[in-house]
């Protein structure tokens, strides 16, 4: 498994019961990595806050992802800039060592098992950014290429679509 393009470590032996605040922010060669990894036309800010501390169920990490990005239309290719600002809450948990799912209640934090000697925040806030984006981002013009193209829209095609075709034949008859 490759490295995470923006780690950002914080040791568990540094974290205490007592919440401590993180900032982070990737450079311009993390955001480059990330774009790609996200096949994104660029990632322009990525940037969170946290506050740490332990508790008795593991490592509580809250806070916010900024991040600016740009995707290309998944119809036109047309660069679509997009801010995200997403609230995050995490919990960094000892491995159960039975690799089944923790199944989590409403409300409750995600939980991220540990993995050596520290929890990664970079990699919790690029993970946060790629979740928050729209996975299928149309730009204004996307809707005529469709068109052009002889795609149906969801109310032509779909049981609306049938319905407004037979009321039309049903109309064309009288």
């Amino acid at each position: 498994m490759n490295a995470p393009e923006f780690m950002r470590v914080e040791r568990l032996d540094t974290i205490g019961e007592e919440a401590r605040s993180v900032a982070i922010a990737a450079d311009q060669a993390e955001r480059a990595a990330l774009a790609t990894r996200f096949g994104l036309v660029s990632v322009d800010r990525l940037e969170a806050t946290f506050a740490i501390r332990r508790t008795a169920a593991g490592i509580s990490a809250t806070g916010m992802v900024h991040g600016e990005v740009v995707q290309a239309c998944g119809v036109t290719g047309d660069p679509l800039p997009a801010r995200v600002e997403e609230p995050v809450a995490l919990l960094f948990v000892e491995s159960s060592g039975t690799g089944e799912e923790v199944e989590l209640d409403e409300g409750e934090l995600d939980t991220i098992e540990i993995e050596g000697g520290g929890i990664d925040l970079g990699e919790a806030a690029a993970e946060t950014l790629a979740l928050a984006l729209d996975p299928f981002p149309r730009s204004p013009r996307a809707a005529e290429r469709l068109k052009e193209a002889g795609v149906l829209s969801e109310d032509e095609a779909g049981p609306f679509g049938a319905l407004a075709e037979l009321k039309a034949k049903l109309e064309g008859k009288d």
